[in-house]
């Protein structure tokens, strides 16, 4: 059934709402209210209309005696019909509520007693039997088969003649309870609907005199019972109707678990879209990142390459502007390939190069239409037809299909690329092979902290992961260099012919000059011995060292200049430790003003402080050296400022604050062995070109741009990915649809020139419901968490998030308002497609990129900044809702050898709520991992992996689990190697018990709930979401 079509049949329903007892709670999950059981089976009439004219007073799916023999049911006399009420209900404080007039038929109710209401709840009216007697007489009427979740609940269960209620809340006009959420004071919690999710039921907490001080009656029947009681009922059975409530009960409070869940919605699409995914389809919405798939390329990129926030894009820019709803891209060229799926095949056109259109230079593909026999061919992005060369000719079928079309990649994939020709290289001249710079400081903290003796120590097992390609039958192998620096510059010559290394020493740091023109860079495998040699002296002649002033801008620039003079591109590895405060070019003062994050100067920290690090950076993108920077800092380093050059090169960041080799060694290695293995193009030039009516306007990433459209970058990783906005200024038609192209020009390992295309069609639609239904929203926040970031240096912390809530308030309330049929203004209703986008917005903004306060270093809110602005989509998820998986759950494998065989355990909501006192869970979000142990786990599983007896003895200094030979030690190692083999970084691992000073950072990562005054719990703001909402549409 179409979402929609079952979204409307929920909201078609006879509403109603019940009342308590006198000296009762209200809520539609206490006991039903004693009524006169008369005419059961009798058909009550209503009014046919939608609204508030369908109430039924007394809320439970009640008798209904038809109108002309026993009358309707009664109202108040101010009241001259039900719409009336639900105004004076919901803007008015009722004191007392009026007697009963009576009834229309011979049966006369007793008058009623004066009372105190809350507003917008009808009185109960007096049984003609005891309150029990009564129970079980409805009962009798009411099964818990017929109403799974109880009585009088929306979309829950049906009554007995076959029709459904609905529980609206009438409009309110009165104040909100003053202590309901604690994130957004004066705030309710409101009543929740999904389009075309269940609706929800919750207890309210208040007694009846309490409920009268707002003007919005309780939860009533919008979240479902617990379990295991009766229907109407969410707990034990209430005392007597006198007793009052314990004072932390009086609090009302939405249960977490009936909100929309992360987990449950990757774990459906999981069990619906696993499996292949065929690309033979504009506009295809593929699935979520989280669920295995296996693309086949039938025409279009795979979603591994590209990802759009939507896939049916609107006809018209103003409904694009309507909806809020960002429409973007996000771009990872290089994107690692699961087992079974093809790479892009290589083409090679010989001198003829590829073939492109004559005017806009598109690059041929699928969307390409041949007409006049073959002989010429229509772009599809800027409608210009092109003769096609005689060499590429081919003769059409009866279809109007080129005959060699499935011979030909470029004509039936969707990715591929092309071989450049000369035309494509710097100065006409084909590209040697990349070379990598090994560029280590060597002074006083980098020798005490272990750094350069582990960096020396493992730099033959990292040169064995350099990417190795053959291009023309000959094998193009990259060629490295080793530079150091204190206060001076280093150079070491490496060539396989001497009989131990040179070193060669620039001290003039003010004129940088390459003093080596041979034996520089060198193949490693020709000099291994050399190398080797090189790797033992290095820390012995630095051993002594006392050089705490050091400098940064010219042991970068000796890099630049020995690329330079070798007349190659290649990357340059910095390992840098300290503020670079020694005299020369690059020279920073400390400003280490923590206190100024989270404030409205926080700006003036973020930036950097001197344009010197973006100059060499744009120096450095120019020629094609790429910078890495690892950064091994025990005090403030500016990040903010020398990072730029990694940014601008399209390097990475790595941080290891307080580095110690022996606790941090294994993930300095590793990340460094994974950043040589992955940086797969060099030199590269993007471009995005789109079709007539869109066009791309902000990006977003680690790059340089010397004009407005073309994404230079010395140097991209598998891991790396682009976000480009896109902006709708033109009218489109459904029969163009919108064409997307990006291509990639780049240097390969090997050293050849290449063109990588990928290709994308997305539909075009003139119904707002058709946008909603295909929209990506990991893709969206992938756009909109670069946005806000970017921003940072630009605006306030409190333009940012209120820019946020109000975008996304503005994206639900014009589903609302154009896309769902009329309801209860107390209705919070969620597209689908969207309906975790609270959820991701209240963890954006608490993340610690956006909102990092006072309580973290400027280096590590930059650092986090750093890392977000390259995160492809499956990233960005995972740092936004953070992975808690419960570790006894997993299967161990056979035997040590198949890691790969543990089965993970599924993860659970990334809240406390989910950590028992006797369970073990791990938590990661792509930066940081997390091992917390409850105190009551079991002393055996203890034993097993700790090699303790309980978990008060387990050391949590350690970042490493003791290998032992055991099933559960293997099976949790096993765990974390494969968490950790998804994620771009290697993860250092931190052993958290409850109650121990590292909970409180462990626990700021359970996204769901509060930290601090600051944030709010996603309950919380779902509250405030919704307030926003409601006041947009009023």
């Amino acid at each position: 059934m179409n979402p929609n079509d079952q979204y409307f049949q929920q909201q078609q329903q006879q509403p109603g709402y019940g009342a308590p007892q006198l000296g009762q709670n209200y809520g539609g999950m206490m006991p039903p209210p004693p009524r006169t059981p008369v005419m059961v089976n009798q058909p009550q009439q209503f009014p046919p209309a939608n609204g508030p004219q369908n109430m039924n007073p007394y809320g439970q799916p009640s008798p209904r005696p038809p109108m002309t023999q026993y009358g309707h049911s009664p109202l108040p006399p101010q009241a001259a019909n039900p719409n009336q009420l639900a105004q004076q209900m919901g803007g008015m404080n009722l004191g007392t509520f009026p007697s009963r007039p009576p009834m229309a038929s011979n049966l006369l109710a007793s008058p009623m007693p004066p009372q105190s209401l809350a507003p917008g709840i009808a009185p109960p009216r007096p049984g003609l039997m005891p309150p029990m007697q009564q129970q079980q007489q409805q009962m009798r009427h009411v099964s818990p088969q017929q109403y799974p979740n109880g009585p009088g609940m929306d979309n829950m269960g049906h009554p007995v003649n076959g029709q459904q209620f609905n529980s609206p809340r009438p409009p309110t006009g009165g104040g909100f309870l003053p202590t309901q959420t604690a994130g957004f004071p004066g705030h309710p919690p409101m009543p929740f609907q999904q389009a075309p999710l269940q609706q929800h039921q919750q207890q309210s907490h208040l007694p009846p005199t309490q409920q009268q001080q707002g003007g919005y009656d309780s939860m009533g029947s919008r979240y479902p019972s617990s379990p295991n009681y009766p229907p109407g009922m969410s707990g034990p059975m209430p005392g007597p109707p006198s007793q009052p409530m314990p004072p932390q009960q009086q609090a009302r409070r939405l249960d977490p678990d009936q909100m929309p869940s992360a987990i449950q919605v990757m774990e459906d699409d999981k069990r619906t879209r696993s499996g292949p995914f065929a690309t033979n389809q504009k506009g295809l919405v593929p699935p979520l990142v989280t669920t295995p798939y296996l693309t086949q390329d039938q025409g279009n990129s795979g979603p591994r390459f590209v990802r759009s926030s939507m896939y049916s894009v609107p006809a018209l820019p103003d409904m694009m502007k309507q909806t809020a709803v960002p429409f973007g891209l996000v771009i990872c060229p290089f994107a690692q390939l699961e087992e079974g799926e093809q790479a892009p095949p290589v083409v090679d056109m010989g001198e003829l190069g590829p073939v492109r259109c004559g005017r806009c230079k598109a690059y041929m593909c699928p969307f390409m239409q041949f007409i006049d026999g073959g002989r010429r061919f229509q772009c599809p992005f800027c409608k210009a037809t092109t003769e096609v060369p005689a060499e590429y000719f081919q003769h059409l079928d009866h279809t109007g299909m080129r005959m060699d079309k499935y011979q030909r990649p470029e004509l039936c994939l969707g990715s591929y690329e092309f071989v450049g020709t000369k035309d494509y290289c710097r100065n006409n001249v084909f590209p040697k092979p990349p070379a990598y710079i090994f560029v280590l400081d060597v002074s006083y903290n980098n020798v005490k902290s272990g750094l350069v003796h582990l960096l020396c120590q493992n730099i033959k097992s990292i040169l064995q992961h350099l990417p190795r390609e053959s291009v023309g039958g000959q094998s193009g192998t990259s060629r490295v260099g080793f530079i150091t620096y204190s206060k001076e510059v280093h150079f070491y010559n490496i060539k396989a012919s001497l009989a131990q290394p040179q070193m060669m020493v620039v001290g003039d740091v003010e004129d940088m000059f390459m003093p080596l023109l041979d034996g520089f860079l060198c193949d490693p495998v020709e000099s291994e011995h050399i190398i080797d040699q090189l790797m033992v002296q290095i820390p012995t002649m630095f051993a002594d060292s006392r050089e705490t002033e050091t400098i940064l801008g010219p042991a970068i620039k000796a890099g630049l200049e020995a690329l330079k003079a070798a007349d190659c591109v290649g990357k340059l590895l910095v390992f840098h430790s300290s503020l670079p405060i020694a005299e020369a070019p690059g020279r920073l003062k400390s400003r280490d003003e923590r206190k100024l994050l989270g404030t409205d100067k926080e700006k003036t920290v973020l930036s950097p402080q001197t344009t010197f690090y973006n100059q060499i950076g744009q120096e450095c993108a120019g020629f094609g050296c790429r910078v890495d920077l690892f950064v091994a800092n025990n005090a403030f380093v500016d990040l903010a400022t020398i990072g730029q050059v990694a940014r601008l090169t399209g390097g990475q960041v790595y941080k290891y604050t307080y580095f110690q080799a022996d606790l941090d060694g294994e993930r300095l290695v590793e990340d460094v062995r994974r950043n040589v293995e992955q940086t797969v193009a060099f030199d590269s030039i993007m471009r995005v070109r789109t079709s007539t009516g869109v066009r791309p306007v902000d990006f977003y990433g680690h790059f340089f741009m010397s004009n407005t459209t073309d994404v230079e970058t010395a140097g991209i990783d598998s891991d790396q990915a682009m976000t480009i906005e896109i902006k709708h200024d033109d009218k489109l038609t459904d029969e163009d649809g919108v064409y997307i192209q990006v291509a990639l020009l780049f240097t390969s390992p090997g050293g050849q020139r290449r063109l990588r295309i990928h290709n994308l069609a997305l539909s075009v639609c003139t119904q707002m419901a058709d946008l909603y239904r295909s929209c990506d929203l990991d893709t969206v926040m992938n756009l909109l968490m670069k946005q806000s970031v970017t921003k940072l240096t630009e605006s306030t912390p409190k333009q940012i998030r209120d820019s946020l809530i109000n975008r996304s308030a503005q994206v639900l309330a014009c589903y609302r308002k154009n896309c769902a049929s009329p309801s209860s203004p107390g209705q919070l209703i969620l597209p689908e497609c969207m309906k975790l986008l609270p959820l991701y917005i209240n963890c954006l903004l608490n993340c610690d990129a956006l909102s990092g306060g006072s309580d973290m270093s400027i280096d590590d809110r930059t650092f986090n900044m750093f890392a977000v602005q390259t995160m492809h989509v499956g990233a960005s998820l995972a740092y936004l809702y953070p992975r808690l998986v419960p570790l006894l759950d997993a299967s161990a494998p056979a035997s040590p050898s198949d890691q790969d065989d543990v089965v993970l355990p599924s993860p659970v909501r990334c809240t406390g709520d989910k950590l028992r006192d006797d369970g073990v869970y791990v938590l990661d979000n792509g930066i940081h991992m997390f091992l917390w142990i409850g105190l009551s786990v079991s002393p055996e599983w203890i034993h097993g992996v700790f090699g303790t007896n309980s978990a008060a003895q387990i050391d949590i200094d350690r970042t490493k689990l003791i290998e032992l030979d055991n099933p559960r030690s293997q099976q949790v190692r096993s765990v974390i190697t494969q968490l950790r083999s998804t994620r771009q970084r290697h993860m250092r691992l931190t052993l958290v018990r409850p109650r121990d000073k590292l909970e409180f950072v462990f626990r700021k990562f359970l996204v769901e709930d509060k930290h601090g005054d600051a944030s709010s719990s996603y309950v919380d703001f779902l509250c405030h979401l919704h307030k926003e909402i409601r006041n947009l549409l009023n």
